[in-house]
């Protein structure tokens, strides 16, 4: 069984469409570590894509405060206005869906999905020095996580933890996985990456093989852009998709 692992949609309708293309028949099942919406211009189209399509899902902190879960006081400006249209917007029957997602970890075939970490749903986890604190809650030698926009995997051993980012401007990166090591991965961010590169971030696994590969898709932006401006979200939105920070 292959892994299609996404995370972070941020209702991007052309980022998904173009790693769903990108992707092809790599994989036979899919799986979203949270946010499918905020952000972007298309909460609709992501959550009811997701609904028919993705088999495991766990919420993200956006997925929350848009089904009216979380105090959207905790949330920057930016955030807060982009949660509040896309509440305005987006059809009952799927903010009820998104009120329902289950809060992470959930254990799919040898590995997990969370949105923050296995402590903190919220928590963003960024550094090794991060990770170390993390890594004794973990239940699962390969879990895949989001939150943070931020491509990569962390190896944990009992030296420590060592950061894998992927090679810069690279397309695809494999890691094998040691059976005997445990691993935090980051698919990265569908629908708004922020490291520098303004593609779409996915992964893809297959555990009977111990194979992981972070891949990069390019897609249309400025249609994307177009339709955040249109829609009257703030302009800080469209133009950090073509700087990807």
């Amino acid at each position: 069984m292959r892994y299609l692992i996404l995370s972070d949609i941020h209702g991007n309708w052309e980022a998904l469409q173009s790693v769903l293309a990108h992707a092809r028949d790599g994989y036979e099942r899919i799986v979203c570590c949270g946010d499918l919406v905020g952000y972007g211009a298309d909460p609709d189209a992501v959550t009811e894509w997701v609904q028919h399509n993705v088999a495991s899902v766990v919420r993200g902190n956006h997925d929350k405060a848009c089904a009216g879960l979380e105090d959207l006081e905790w949330f920057n400006p930016v955030a807060r206005a982009s949660a509040r249209w896309t509440m305005s917007v987006m059809k009952s029957q799927n903010i009820g869906y998104l009120r329902e997602l289950p809060k992470g970890p959930e254990r799919i075939d040898s590995f997990q999905i969370l949105h923050g970490s296995p402590v903190d749903e919220d928590e963003y986890i960024v550094t090794e020095r991060d990770v170390a604190q993390i890594a004794p809650y973990l239940d699962s030698s390969v879990s895949f996580f989001g939150h943070t926009h931020l491509q990569g995997a962390f190896l944990c051993h009992r030296n420590g933890v060592k950061h894998l980012p992927p090679p810069q401007d690279s397309a695809a990166v494999t890691y094998e996985l040691e059976n005997d090591q445990t691993y935090f991965i980051n698919a990265g961010s569908v629908g708004q990456p922020r490291d520098g590169d303004a593609r779409a971030a996915y992964a893809v696994y297959e555990p009977s093989a111990r194979l992981v590969t972070l891949f990069r898709a390019g897609y249309d932006i400025a249609s994307a852009q177009k339709k955040i401006l249109a829609a009257g979200l703030p302009d800080i939105l469209a133009a950090r998709l073509e700087a990807g920070v």
